[in-house]
């Protein structure tokens, strides 16, 4: 009897329908949403596999699992929806996938501070739909918040589409009860915050599984109000509407929507074509007489700026709209149809050289490449962009992806901006972290990951290379 039927015995015996491992139910969990290895697989690379998934009730439920694991030496690979596309939640062969989307209860909501607790599994939908029920929102609005979970992202340091206004992920959470290596469970974080050491939820935020999972939050609401004064205005340059983001936002005018597209974007949009050079499309939101102060504020400096009104009808489109990952999806399930997103960030004084950088090292390589600027800071934005296109098979749209990944991370980090926005780290751009980073953190990292996790029970390799964990153990 080899060793994995050895564990899987003791498995089955422990945790009886909890612990599953059929090959139909294991092969969907072998992939994420990452379009690069959706076309390896079209192109018939076979993906790793887990040898088990665990589907957890509750907190206790993984405190039992991490214990058994570690006396049985068995990786574990948190998942949520599986909407990582960068390859955050591949397992490796012989791990257990814990999967914890029957943890999904919204367990409590407190209307004085406005915290909401919830279960790791909980999807974005369910959850807004919980607290509009309430008159209350997140305002955190990933592309992916109806097939992502609030674990996922905590796991990957993510931001929603109004956080030029309410923040990221950091922003949100409160607390967090965590699941650690040892099978300790353990309660993170403070409110409304805390000066009594370091953030120790903020040690999670980010980590990718590699530290502990994450089982519940409590997270920050707000009252539910509508996205007002809806504007979009044509721009004679994408530099002259940077300039005008930055002008905002140091300003200290914080709107709610920021998005600015190139022409190439602002192809697709409901705006005059051929479309202006840039065209940028914001919303308001907070007491009337707030958001309609901020809005004249904006019309006046983008009217200084040179800018043109082209009304609300490409804001109205983006909403309507901005879930809807259909058209990527049926491009990649196509003989030879690649895409990708990549997002980046940079200052203002980085940002349009960035750009300018990104487009001109993708163009080549790709059939279309859009960008457009979609979360401000008062120091800086990030650029997002779309590559797309086909080719002959889906081989070749293999290369082609793996030519925009180099291509992409090299020039960021040539040009100096951050190589991961809000999509993480995952298998995509692992080999470009310690780079980023610099090696005086990645070994802050790598001690970090020795000590929350000295068996390298989470997630192997992921955020710490391998190899380092290996090292660190030495």
């Amino acid at each position: 009897m080899s060793i994995n039927e050895e564990w899987w015995g003791a498995a089955s015996s422990r945790f009886g329908q909890l612990i599953d491992d059929e090959p139909s139910e294991l092969s969907r969990y072998s992939m994420d949403a990452w379009p690069l290895q959706a076309k390896r697989r079209r192109a018939g690379a076979i993906p790793a596999s887990p040898a088990a998934v665990f589907r957890p009730r509750e907190t206790q439920d993984v405190a039992e699992l991490v214990i058994w694991a570690q006396d049985h030496e068995v990786p574990l690979v948190a998942h949520g929806a599986g909407s990582s596309v960068t390859g955050a939640a591949i397992p490796g062969d012989g791990t257990i996938v814990v999967d914890v989307s029957r943890m999904n209860r919204i367990l409590g909501f407190d209307a004085k501070s406005g915290h909401v607790h919830v279960e790791g599994g909980v999807l974005g939908g369910d959850l807004e739909q919980y607290l509009s029920e309430r008159g209350r929102t997140t305002w955190f609005s990933p592309q992916s918040l109806l097939r992502s979970t609030v674990g996922g992202w905590i796991a990957t340091a993510a931001t929603g589409q109004f956080s030029s206004r309410f923040g990221d992920i950091s922003e949100l959470v409160s607390k967090l009860t965590v699941v650690l290596a040892s099978g300790e469970v353990v309660q993170l974080g403070s409110s409304p915050r805390g000066a009594v050491g370091p953030d120790m939820a903020n040690i999670m935020i980010g980590s990718e599984g590699a530290f502990g999972i994450v089982t519940e939050a409590w997270l920050r609401t707000y009252p539910a109000e509508p996205l007002t004064g809806l504007i979009a205005y044509g721009l004679p340059s994408v530099e002259v509407g940077l300039g005008a983001v930055r002008e905002i936002m140091m300003s200290g005018v914080r709107p709610a929507l920021v998005r600015l597209y190139d022409a190439d974007e602002a192809s697709t949009l409901a705006v005059p074509q051929p479309p202006p050079p840039a065209v940028l499309l914001m919303g308001f939101v907070g007491p009337p007489v707030v958001a309609a102060a901020e809005r004249s504020f904006v019309q006046q400096l983008l009217e200084t700026a040179e800018g043109t009104d082209l009304g609300d009808a490409a804001v109205a489109q983006w909403m309507a709209g901005r879930y809807d990952f259909s058209s990527i999806e049926k491009l990649l399930d196509s003989e030879g149809g690649y895409a990708e997103t990549i997002e980046v960030a940079g200052t203002w004084d980085q940002i349009p050289a960035i750009y300018r950088a990104m487009k001109d090292e993708l163009r080549p390589i790709v059939d279309d490449v859009f960008g457009h600027f979609s979360h401000a800071y008062v120091d800086g934005i990030s650029l997002y962009l779309i590559v797309r296109g086909r080719v002959a098979t889906d081989e070749n749209a293999v290369d082609v992806l793996e030519r925009v990944w180099s291509c992409a991370m090299e020039t960021a980090l040539e040009t100096g901006a951050v190589i991961s926005h809000h999509h993480g780290i995952g298998q995509a751009r692992a080999a470009y972290l310690e780079r980023d980073l610099g090696p005086g953190a990645m070994r802050l990292l790598t001690a970090l990951k020795r000590a929350l996790d000295p068996t390298t029970l989470f997630h192997p390799g992921s955020l710490v290379p391998a190899e380092a964990e290996d090292l660190a153990q030495c």
